[in-house]
């Protein structure tokens, strides 16, 4: 997808920088002028929309999470073998690879990725600016709806490891009445 967005980002910065070269060579025309102007406004508005869409995709990342000292551990743990949930998550592709932060830690629809943009840039805005605290935590608790979105309708959830018992239980968990954590243990164990 990045591919097409690059080559459709270059094709209008061309046709653009093509539209501007000829206006400035015969600016005696009104159009000419007028063709110079909008390619003028509308270069660095394709420009700072492409960056933001390249930017959006690469913070979704696991190596741009990772790219924080504070954060290394929590990438290291992902290839850790006795780590049960994130580890078994990220080696047996439930997620994918390359966006496994962003997908286990984003709430699902419109709100869910603007909260976790918004995080994102407050941890940028602390690890830069501010002092990281020694013992990272979530600022809120972890939400079944994150969970929910990729095993809520998943067969072998809901037949399998007793999640079928009480008959309330699914209900419970997407009323946020219960917690995934209650019963599976905390995603990352990292050794001080």
């Amino acid at each position: 997808m990045s591919v097409t967005i690059l080559a459709v980002f270059a094709a209008v910065m061309i046709l653009l920088l093509v539209s501007l070269t000829r206006a400035l060579k015969s600016p005696s025309t009104g159009f000419a002028r007028s063709l110079a102007v909008v390619a003028m406004v509308l270069l660095p508005l394709v420009w700072l929309l492409a960056m933001l869409v390249y930017a959006d995709s690469e913070m979704k990342k696991v190596s741009f999470c990772t790219s924080c000292h504070e954060m290394k551990p929590y990438g290291e743990s992902l290839h850790d073998d006795d780590e049960p949930l994130s580890a078994s998550h990220y080696q047996n592709n439930r997620v994918d690879k390359k966006k496994a932060c962003y997908v286990c830690h984003t709430e699902p629809g419109l709100l869910g990725y603007m909260g976790a943009k918004l995080r994102g840039l407050h941890d940028v805005r602390v690890h830069y600016f501010g002092k990281a605290p020694e013992e990272l935590e979530l600022v809120a608790p972890y939400d079944n709806a994150v969970c929910l979105k990729c095993h809520g309708e998943a067969k072998s959830f809901l037949e399998g490891c007793g999640h079928q018992y009480p008959e309330t239980l699914i209900d419970e968990l997407k009323a946020g009445e219960m917690s995934c954590l209650d019963c599976h243990d905390i995603a990352h164990h990292l050794e001080d």
